[in-house]
């Protein structure tokens, strides 16, 4: 190596140890051009579909497939709108019939290049094409790398609500290159800080005193802040996954944010991205622990400081607050007509409280109103 080349980056490795549905987590910039030879010792099958959507599909399908093909895989782009919307029944169905159309087998792979939406619907395609074949998740947002692409989750959206038909379909390894990042509108960037100041709320005051420290840096994606944050996410997300792989329990405080944010985000349509309804949803959270007494006011704008620091949202504007209180009914974690929610009881803790009633969180909605 010449004294003007700079060394490759270490990787970062975070393994989430599931039996024999264990995998790791890998971070470092360059890895895109290697995910070819990463997956030949993990796939029997050569035939691999890249989902992309249209935004990412430009930027990075074709490196994606031609590392795949100097490694001997066959390897097809399809790509699919960029958005929400994508997260459908249709889509899903399309991505079926291009399976097929493909000849993939049992043995096939499916890769996800893109952000939540794309590694959602191309994980579910995944979970269910001949009863699941293997899938890689490769994240190109920051929420996608901190949160989504971890863990197993997979869904599309029906019209009633979010994430209402899925499956739970570990990938057999996750891709992080966050050098990816540096193409991502700011806006997405910062939305994806939400599930990461999220993270710290609900597992790591130390953590979260870090951020309060790393914001700029990271807003900057300073390589190194942005590598070790990405690598404490996955950290803490794995813990969790591994005590409670498919959210009997303990998984559940990840949803601390989204049962308001999902209705928030839900009832806005095109106004709030998925990222800015959870910063929403965690401003609205933490003012129901306060309303029921287990956390004091400093701890809300404590939270509210940090999120506003890093340019998101913490204020419900133009949704009113009967549409939000509905729209939860309908949400997975409801029952009996109370409402199930992960609440902080101070920074770094949280607890799941399960009988929340309509009109405290009423009483937070109108209390985190904003114009």
């Amino acid at each position: 190596m010449t004294r003007k080349e700079k060394p490759r980056e270490t990787m970062k490795t975070v393994h989430l140890d599931l039996g024999a549905r264990s995998y790791d987590i890998l971070i470092a910039e360059g890895t895109l051009s290697r995910v070819g030879s990463m997956l030949q010792p993990l796939v029997k099958g050569k035939r691999v579909a890249i989902v992309t959507d249209a935004n990412v599909g430009p930027l990075y399908a074709d490196a994606l497939r031609q590392s795949l093909e100097s490694s001997d895989f066959t390897a097809r782009v399809f790509t699919v709108p960029a958005g929400e919307p994508s997260k459908c029944a249709r889509e899903l169905e399309k991505l079926w019939d291009a399976f097929v159309g493909f000849d993939m087998d049992r043995n096939s792979t499916v890769v996800a290049l893109g952000g939540g939406v794309v590694g959602d619907l191309a994980g579910f395609a995944a979970a269910t094409y001949m009863r699941g074949i293997r899938c890689v998740q490769i994240p190109t947002t920051m929420l996608a790398c901190v949160d989504s692409s971890v863990g197993g989750k997979t869904a599309i959206d029906l019209e009633a609500g979010k994430n209402l038909v899925g499956a739970f379909h570990q990938p057999t390894v996750v891709v992080i290159d966050p050098a990816m990042l540096k193409t991502l509108p700011k806006r997405e960037l910062i939305a994806g800080l939400a599930e990461v100041i999220k993270h710290g709320m609900i597992m790591d005051a130390a953590f979260f005193e870090q951020l309060e420290s790393d914001m700029e840096g990271l807003l900057a994606l300073d390589a190194d802040v942005t590598a070790e944050v990405i690598r404490r996410n996955c950290e803490l997300k794995a813990q969790v996954v591994a005590e409670d792989e498919r959210e009997s329990g303990r998984r559940a405080i990840l949803n601390y944010g989204h049962t308001v944010g999902h209705a928030v985000e839900l009832l806005g349509g095109n106004a709030l991205v998925h990222g800015e309804a959870v910063a929403i949803g965690m401003a609205v959270e933490s003012v129901v622990a306060e309303r029921l007494g287990m956390i004091a006011a400093d701890v809300t704008t404590r939270q509210n400081a940090l999120l506003a620091l890093a340019g998101l949202p913490t204020k419900v504007t133009d949704i009113a607050t009967d549409d939000v209180l509905k729209t939860m009914r309908h949400d997975k974690k409801a029952r009996a007509g109370k409402l199930n929610l992960v609440l902080p009881t101070r920074i770094g803790a949280v607890e799941i409280v399960s009988d929340v009633t309509p009109d405290v969180v009423a009483e937070a909605l109108e209390a985190c109103r904003g114009g």
